[in-house]
């Protein structure tokens, strides 16, 4: 892997505006979000509301993604996606979530989750983690993956590689009637071939109306994910995993996560809802 030099924080733009005629969520001005009391399984009208705000997430990332390339920083990329959504009429559900100032997270190299974008200039050879949220019509949809900056050496290349992968395979053992667990056991087992590490204490999690309902996903294989899935349950799954430890370190920020050796990380991820057959993805652009 290249011997480029860790990160560091950058200096933060203003917060950026939405329009008033946008519906905010009702975390938004406070310190956190009201706890969720309502179900997991979802109403069909709530899953068609989930599809438009999944769509419009996607889309956004897929414009933020486009002008990534060494030079670029990556308080740039949350513009681009921040304009986005608000101009298809969505809210950028980060901003203002529990105080985190931006409309998405970019996460570089050995950040595991939780970037804050700022004036950090993304340079050749940097792989970098895009997490965006839109919230509109009431619910939230969610989904991330991670990109290349120019020439990527193939440690790295090969963790996002696979990274994805384990997303796919684990979408794929989402079945009514298994438990949560299932979706880590293999995750984990196919990290384990390649000797990465998985991290444990940031999951996927239940969304709907609360972007965090409550509901834990685990990537790796937890005898206490006993939960048995059912059709309407929305959640997301979002592996991530390292070139080393899955130990980390957070910064003073109080958001970025990075790993504990400094190594690479990777994630990918996407809201779902099961149906009879599996799970349909509702994260796509």
């Amino acid at each position: 892997m290249s011997g480029q030099s860790l990160l560091v924080p950058g200096e933060l733009s203003p917060t950026r505006s939405v329009p008033g005629n946008i519906r905010r969520p009702e975390y938004v001005g406070k310190p956190a979000p009201t706890p969720y009391k309502g179900p997991e399984i979802q109403t069909p009208e709530t899953v068609e509301a989930m599809r438009r705000a999944g769509r419009i997430a996607a889309q956004a990332m897929e414009e933020a993604a486009k002008a990534i390339a060494p030079g670029v920083t990556t308080d740039e990329l949350d513009r681009i996606a921040h304009e986005y959504m608000v101009d298809h009429g969505a809210y950028p559900s980060t901003l203002g979530y529990r105080n985190f100032p931006k409309s998405l997270c970019t996460s570089v190299n050995e950040v595991i989750c939780h970037g804050i974008p700022d004036s950090t200039v993304l340079k050749d050879g940097d792989i970098v983690n895009l997490d965006v949220t839109a919230y509109i019509g009431g619910v939230h949809g969610d989904n991330n993956a991670t990109y290349l900056v120019g020439d990527v050496d193939e440690e790295s290349r090969l963790l996002v590689e696979r990274t994805r992968e384990s997303l796919n395979r684990a979408i794929k053992a989402v079945r009514p009637g298994r438990q949560i667990n299932i979706i880590g056991r293999v995750i984990e087992s196919y990290a384990k071939r390649f000797g990465y590490g998985v991290v444990r204490d940031f999951t996927g999690h239940g969304i709907n109306s609360s972007f965090h309902s409550g509901l834990i996903i685990p990537h790796y294989d937890s005898p206490h994910a006993t939960t048995v899935i059912q059709p309407g349950m929305t959640f997301t799954i979002e592996p991530m995993l390292t070139l080393g430890t899955h130990e980390y370190d957070m910064w003073d920020d109080g958001w970025t996560v990075v790993t504990k050796d400094r190594k690479r990380t990777a994630q990918f991820e996407h809201t779902l809802v099961v149906t009879e057959a599996g799970a349909e993805i509702l994260t796509l652009p």
